[in-house]
């Protein structure tokens, strides 16, 4: 089913103040409610070429798979929907070929990239990220964090040996102990959860989160009421007004009216035995 008049959809990248290109790639399509947020890493401008393969490549995978699935099947073995098993797949058939550009390529080698993937269906939002691109949800004013980093960083806070606030100020932030590309095979995080209208949803680089604390993303969204253009603007000034020391990326969108898939007649048969 198409998501048009039930999703907006706004996103913006910058390659910020320090930086002499932008190594960052973003991606939507407002009718299948699919996101993609890549920052890319590793040698001359090779960084750019592993996020771009990941937008692309996952945006064309995950159309082409929702055209197969039926609503409200899922799968077997892990008990997610079919859908999150299409975004699963496409991260990981994505992350074969930046591997394989990187080792053919003597100018790739190295590259590597985050991303952080979000689809809307039925009700429904599948997230899956690699690295330490984020996923954030506002619900009702309240802003939380939905993905948890591949970071040394987080390891460590995780374990115990920092705080969330001596991690913020740490300068061990960019250390990903996962990320699209630099082996054969990754496994990103998957998640699934229930969406309600006036939920906004925000996929970032860390050259936002690095730059500008959760508090203030809150209360930037807050202040701009829903107004997608105007959010994403201001997060994107706002981290360079604080540094701008990396490429600055952000995602966000908002739903706008229920979107509950209408099942075939096959299905609604088989739900009346």
């Amino acid at each position: 089913m198409s998501l048009e008049g039930k999703l907006e959809i706004y996103g913006l990248t910058d390659v910020g103040r320090k930086r002499s290109h932008n190594e960052d790639s973003i991606g939507s399509d407002t009718s299948l409610g699919l996101l993609v947020l890549a920052d890319g890493m590793g040698g001359y401008k090779a960084g750019e070429v592993a996020s771009a393969i990941a937008v692309n490549m996952i945006l064309e995978e995950v159309r082409a798979g929702l055209k197969r699935v039926r609503p409200g099947d899922t799968d077997d073995e892990s008990g997610f929907s079919r859908e999150s098993m299409i975004v699963r797949d496409a991260i990981e058939h994505a992350n074969q070929t930046i591997f394989q550009t990187a080792q053919s390529q003597p100018q790739c080698h190295g590259m590597g990239t985050t991303v952080v993937t979000a689809a809307f269906y039925d009700n429904r939002m599948t997230v899956a990220h690699v690295g330490d691109s984020r996923l954030y949800r506002m619900r009702e004013a309240r802003l939380e964090q939905v993905t948890s980093d591949h970071s040394l960083l987080q390891e460590l806070v995780d374990k115990g040996f920092y705080t969330p606030e001596e991690a913020r100020k740490s300068l061990n932030k960019n250390l990903v102990t996962r990320a699209m590309g630099i082996e054969r095979e990754v496994v990103p995080d998957v998640q699934e959860d229930m969406v309600l209208p006036g939920d906004v949803y925000l996929l970032c680089s860390d050259g936002l989160t690095d730059q500008v604390e959760d508090e203030e993303i809150g209360d930037i969204l807050r202040e701009c009421r829903g107004n997608l253009e105007e959010a994403a603007r201001t997060l994107v000034q706002r981290a360079n007004e604080m540094g701008g020391k990396d490429n600055i990326s952000v995602i966000l969108a908002r739903t706008l009216k229920p979107f509950k898939a209408r099942k075939s007649w096959y299905s609604r048969m088989f739900d009346w035995f």
